[in-house]
């Protein structure tokens, strides 16, 4: 069955491909239109994980719920075989300053969603294609050092690109995470797991929409950090947050800890420096 005739069966009316659509580095993305007129956005991949667009669409429907003041695109399908998902089309319009204020107060209100337990009721997921287990644990720093740094850190060494010296600084880490990742207990928030610049959008109405989630409930401070890896968040941003839910004393010290499990990924995903930035991570901040 080719594609179109498989998100004809899923929706159950005709469509048609209206071509393909610029945007990420791991799936085809494309446009459609169906009978009724609905336009859609389409995500597929013949050689997908095992369970990656299911688990996709129950980040997005886990962020779906919140009453965040921002935009979540609405599941409309997902097939594993084939394997696609089929979403709402995002008409997207230029961010501003309004944008940022309300991304900023979405989000605080998102952290504010939570549970006694870290990880996902849904289940294990995906950070870019990399495999993200999220089994349900009391305690934060145990879950960050064993399913977050030390899953990548096990990759690493499988692909052979950790060398001794980072090897001994990540033991060291692991070994000592309380020492440098200890906050007061707050409940463990909804995240979206994959909050870089690349994941947000604007809507035509000015509405912040976030996208390809790689949802679990932890310490909030892991979606900010990761707000400031790579940029595109502005002082706006942070100040609607910190005005809405001001962050613990001591998260500028902590953040680049939390950023260690995306550069870890990085560079399981595509090598060159990542494992060099993530060494540097470690020894300025243990």
């Amino acid at each position: 069955m080719n594609l179109a005739a498989a998100i004809q069966t899923l929706l159950g009316e005709p469509i048609e491909l209206l071509g393909t659509v610029s945007g990420g580095c791991i799936n085809n993305a494309g446009q459609g239109i169906t009978q009724s007129g609905r336009k859609i956005f389409i995500k597929s991949n013949p050689q997908s994980q095992p369970g990656m667009f299911s688990a996709e669409a129950a980040g997005l429907e886990a962020l779906g719920k919140v009453p965040n003041g921002y935009h979540i695109p609405q599941v409309l399908g997902v097939s594993e075989s084939p394997a696609f998902l089929v979403l709402e089309w995002i008409e997207t319009g230029r961010e501003s300053k309004e944008s940022q204020d309300a991304m900023g107060r979405g989000l605080a209100a998102q952290h504010q969603v939570t549970q006694p337990n870290c990880g996902f009721p849904a289940g294990d997921n995906f950070i870019g294609s990399t495999p993200q287990p999220n089994p349900e644990q009391a305690d934060w720093l145990t879950f960050y050092r064993d399913q977050r740094i030390g899953f990548q850190w096990e990759l690493l060494r499988q692909k052979g690109r950790c060398s001794d010296a980072l090897n001994q600084a990540l033991d060291r880490f692991c070994r000592q995470i309380a020492d440098y990742m200890t906050v007061d207990q707050e409940e463990h928030a909804l995240l979206h797991g994959d909050l870089w610049s690349g994941n947000k959008l604007t809507d035509s109405d000015g509405c912040p929409v976030l996208i390809d989630p790689a949802t679990y409930f932890g310490c909030r401070e892991a979606d900010l950090a990761m707000t400031e890896l790579f940029g595109g968040f502005d002082r706006r941003f942070y100040d609607a947050y910190n005005e809405a839910f001001p962050l613990q004393p001591g998260y500028s010290k902590r953040r680049d800890l939390y950023n260690l499990y995306h550069l870890l990924n990085h560079a399981n995903l595509f090598g060159g420096s990542y494992a060099s930035q993530a060494l540097d991570v470690l020894i300025r901040n243990t």
